[in-house]
This record gives structure tokens, sequence and C-alpha cells, in this order.
């Protein structure tokens, strides 16, 4: 993972923090955000690597072109033209790979919202009573719950 990762609440060198199972509102928040985060990297590395793979497409045609109209032995110039060809199919798919890593960002940031409408309000109280209270899943795990 990159380390141009902004700091993440909940988190501690890429691993939750939270005590006990790593399943507390910061812990899951913090993973949420860092997902969203690294779809934003992504997304910013495949938009530099089309804009790349689409440059050496079109130098490469430019230059298959040129060969012909220097009567360049045709098999050369058309192991070219395939270059030029695998290039530009590279330079979609990184498109495609934008597009999926703006819909991970999209989602996550999504469930992140959800997660704070839904469980905030309990996460300070919680933390503003000044009473111990039970680690995570515990009131799932014994059945008992207010």
């Amino acid at each position: 993972m990159s380390d141009n990762l902004p700091a993440i609440p909940g988190m501690n060198n890429g691993v939750a923090s939270s005590t006990g199972s790593g399943n507390g509102f910061l812990a899951l928040a913090g993973r949420t955000a860092k997902l969203a985060a690294s779809a934003l990297f992504l997304k910013e590395g495949m938009h530099l690597l089309r804009s790349h793979m689409q440059a050496n497409a079109n130098a490469a045609m430019r230059l298959s072109e040129m060969c012909g109209q220097a009567e360049v032995e045709p098999r050369f110039t058309s192991m070219i033209e395939d270059t030029s060809a695998a290039l530009t199919a590279v330079a979609e798919a990184s498109g495609e790979m934008v597009n999926a890593a703006d819909s991970v960002d999209t989602d996550a940031r999504g469930f992140n919202n959800a997660h704070d409408r839904e469980y905030r309000p309990g996460y300070e109280a919680s933390n503003g009573s000044g009473v111990r209270q039970a680690k995570p899943g515990f009131y799932r795990r014994t059945g008992r719950r207010s």
C-alpha cells in the first residue's frame, strides 16, 4: 500500500487499531476510508497509464506510417501497427479500470456515510458516558441486547 495515503482515524500502519477484534466504530470507518483513498490512488494511476499508453500508440502509428513512406519491409511495418493496436487496447482497458475504481470509491464512501449516520450517535453516547463499554459484538454473541 502506498505511503502517500492520508492518516485515517482508527488505523495504525494500515491495521485496525480498535481494541478487541478490530470491529469498532473507528476501525471500520478507517478501513472503508482507506479503501476509498486507495481507489482514488488507483484511479489517478490509471489515468496516467491511459494517457501514456495512448501517446505511445499514437507514436507507434506515426512510426508505421513513416516506415510505409520509406518503403520498409511490410512485415516490420505490420509489427509496429500491431504494437500500436496493443497499446491502444491497454489504454482502453485502463479506462475500464478507472470506472471500476470510481465505483469502489463511491460505494466505500456511501457505506462510510451510512455507517456513520447509523452508529455515530451510539458511539458518541458510549464514549461520553464515562462507563466502560463491552467490546464490539459482545451483545450479539450473548444474545443480550437492550
